[in-house]
């Protein structure tokens, strides 16, 4: 990322963040509001490319807008405690693995179902069966 001010498409394609999704960031605070010139231009520094890299991060690895806001207030913290960022992220890990817990289930019921239709041309399926109790 470059040391000068870049405008909303340069700073989507530093950040690999659309610039409608820019925008949106900004109104609802997730990130500070950009500079603006006369003709009302936005335009971004090191500083605000560098929280939407952050918000680009935390989103890819699942956090939602919420728990990203809680991260952008700790990364603007310089005197925030490392331990706050981590107890965050365990959280988000324990709600990750409770999602993926729920999702093998989901594939072993689908898997079991599956075993149990015959799967020939007869109208009777034991998949439609199962999922309709």
């Amino acid at each position: 990322m470059s040391g000068k001010m870049v405008n909303i498409g340069q700073a989507a394609k530093l950040s690999q963040v659309s610039a409608k999704t820019i925008r949106y960031y900004e109104e609802i605070g997730l990130i500070g509001a950009a500079k603006r010139q006369e003709n009302g231009y936005r335009f971004y520094d090191n500083s605000s490319l560098a929280e939407l890299s952050l918000v680009k991060g935390a989103r890819d690895a699942g956090f939602n807008i919420e728990q990203c806001k809680e991260l952008m207030q700790l990364f603007r913290d310089k005197s925030r405690r490392s331990s706050e960022v981590k107890t965050l992220t365990l959280q988000k890990i324990a709600q990750m693995e409770e999602k993926i817990s729920a999702l093998q289930l989901i594939v072993e019921n689908l898997q079991q179902l599956s075993l149990e239709c015959v799967g020939d041309e007869s109208p009777d399926c034991a998949i439609l069966d199962g999922l309709s109790k």
